[in-house]
């Protein structure tokens, strides 16, 4: 047994040098082949891969601004950028940017749906309760005319009774205003079929009314805004709107000492009230774009129409030889909610009034903010300048 453990202790010396020079020469052997062969870095694959994602983030950051640039280069991809915003991906001859109120059928061919094609728009919002008078008021309008109706009191199949209303637009929403409607449901490229744009309340006497006859004077005498002359059961507010006898159309007139510090100005001149207003389409375009979304009463409106013709003097007018009867039916004010102020109540009306009148205060303050941002922005003093009066 002694014998045995000398001889393999004698041996392990040996064992433990073989190993050494094994690991040795296969350390030198392996260098030499890992320098003789290309080498590639590990980091700088790394990198290189950081770079990339860092230039695709910086590209990610303006692809929206460079993505016409992207596609007017590139003749395979459709960009079309005098399109309707939205739109500029597809071709010119499919894109159909402007509708109407033409009744179409469910069968045939579409080219064969309308037998008329009616030029003029009239809009009237109405409660049921005015049915009669805006009956009276739609046998004054020619097949020429679309008929639409905003319904304020939700009452809308009840007007069947009548035979145009099967041929007419309906349109209903609880407690809303005409203008509140004309923003919604009148926009320029709707009504763009139309020559001319009735937008008139429901109380409205039209017995010395047509309205063939009543554009015929319009075109005659250049009118892109008008209203027929007033009369009516109560005191007219203005008197621009006042009918005169013995006259086809007036464009000024005199008011009470002191309003007329401009005289081509309103209430004196350029100005027709939101009573019973005509727009031609192109002034129509523009009127839509000034009806502030939140507002529903249009108060300040009808002084700020002349900004959108020009000149307003000469293009604003009242149509005296065919005229309406202003019946003053409160009907708007009874649509109201009375409200309660600590001791006080104040009714259904005068809730109303007081809401048209703020419109008014609102509109013209942002009205005249923006056109002074819009002259100091090209280093225009505004206090010389009339348009904010």
């Amino acid at each position: 047994m002694g014998i045995t453990t000398r001889r393999i202790s004698n041996r392990k010396p040996s064992e433990s040098m073989k190993v050494i020079v094994i690991f040795f020469v296969g350390s030198v052997f392996g260098l030499i082949i890992g320098i003789s062969l290309p080498t590639k870095s590990i980091t700088k694959l790394n990198l290189q891969s950081n770079l990339t994602c860092i230039q695709n983030k910086d590209t990610g950051n303006d692809s929206i601004s460079s993505l016409q640039d992207q596609l007017s280069n590139d003749t395979s991809k459709i960009w079309v950028p005098t399109n309707p915003r939205g739109a500029e991906r597809l071709p010119l001859g499919i894109v159909n940017s402007q509708s109407d109120f033409y009744l179409r059928r469910l069968w045939g061919i579409p080219s064969e749906d309308l037998t008329t094609k009616p030029k003029y728009l009239v809009a009237f919002t109405v409660g049921y309760q005015q049915r009669m008078n805006i009956d009276a008021n739609v046998k004054k309008f020619s097949e020429n005319f679309t008929i639409l109706l905003f319904h304020y009191d939700g009452r809308t199949t009840e007007w069947d009774e009548f035979e145009w209303s099967k041929k007419a637009i309906h349109v209903s929403a609880h407690k809303q205003t005409k203008w509140w409607y004309a923003k919604r449901f009148l926009h320029p490229d709707i009504v763009a079929p139309y020559d001319y744009i009735f937008l008139w309340d429901e109380d409205l006497g039209v017995e010395n009314f047509n309205a063939e006859e009543y554009l015929k004077i319009v075109r005659k005498h250049g009118l892109e805004i008008s209203q027929p002359g007033l009369d009516s059961a109560k005191k007219v507010c203005w008197n621009m709107t006042r009918r005169r006898d013995n006259s086809e159309v007036h464009k000024e007139t005199q008011e009470k000492p002191g309003k007329c510090k401009y005289p081509t100005l309103p209430p004196c001149a350029a100005f027709v009230e939101i009573m019973a207003p005509v727009f031609s389409r192109d002034a129509w375009r523009c009127v839509w774009h000034m009806i502030q979304n939140e507002f529903v009463h249009g108060w300040g409106l009808d002084f700020a129409f002349r900004r959108c013709v020009e000149p307003a003097h000469e293009k604003i007018g009242v149509v005296d030889a065919q005229w309406v009867v202003h019946q003053g039916i409160p009907s708007l004010g009874n649509q109201g909610k009375a409200q309660t102020e600590g001791n006080q109540t104040k009714t259904a009306a005068r809730a109303v009034k007081e809401r048209c009148g703020m419109e008014w205060r609102m509109f013209q303050s942002r009205l005249t903010n923006a056109e002074k941002g819009y002259y100091r922005s090209k280093g225009i003093d505004y206090s010389n300048l009339v348009v904010h009066n």
